[in-house]
């Protein structure tokens, strides 16, 4: 079991039940990375340890980093703080999509990193890397503490994770949890 796993077990982050995730498949495990981040010495250990892994792909520090709202926002401001660059991020508007607010805004030309906690089917991340562009912004990499998408590459740059961990996943009519009549929750921030 890497390092990473471990705390993610010792934080209470890896959690067990019956989940739906945000892609709409069902599993017996959740990973709830504001658990590993709840406690600010994890949360700088994680920020410094993904920037390093980045500054190792990159070569050079990114002009700043963007990451999607709301499970994001702390190991991506720890890694720009560790990388000392700006920190900005995403959120969805009224009609759900990725939007910059709070006053944000992205330079033509800014060379950037997304970073997320975990990345499954990579939508969040993806939304975020299109508006980046539309803002004439250039996508580096993508950092995250968890890559659970199960092998390969998800984005067409660089992808970078602390640990990655697969972990069952069921479409509902499927799933052995549902047919055992186990209830399910819905953790994380995107409704839904």
């Amino acid at each position: 079991m890497s390092d990473w796993i471990q705390q993610l077990e010792e934080s209470g982050a890896l959690l067990h039940g019956h989940f739906r995730l945000s892609s709409g498949r069902h599993s017996d495990s959740y990973v709830q990375c504001a658990r590993l981040l709840e406690h600010s010495a994890r949360a700088r250990h994680a920020g410094q340890a993904l920037a390093a892994a980045l500054l190792k792909q990159l070569g050079a520090p990114p002009d700043s980093i963007l990451a999607p709202a709301l499970g994001a926002l702390l190991i991506g401001h720890e890694v720009a703080a560790a990388l000392g660059v700006p920190f900005r991020f995403t959120e969805r508007d009224a009609e759900g999509r990725m939007a910059l607010r709070r006053g944000f805004h992205l330079r033509p030309g800014e060379r950037l990193v997304i970073v997320e906690d975990v990345v499954t089917s990579g939508r969040s991340t993806k939304e975020t890397a299109e508006l980046a562009r539309s803002m004439g912004a250039a996508v580096l990499a993508v950092g995250s503490i968890l890559d659970r998408s199960g092998g390969g590459n998800p984005f067409d740059v660089p992808f970078v994770a602390l640990a990655a961990l697969t972990l069952p996943t069921w479409q509902p009519a499927e799933c052995p949890l549902c047919a055992a009549g186990k209830p399910v929750e819905k953790p994380g921030s995107r409704p839904g």
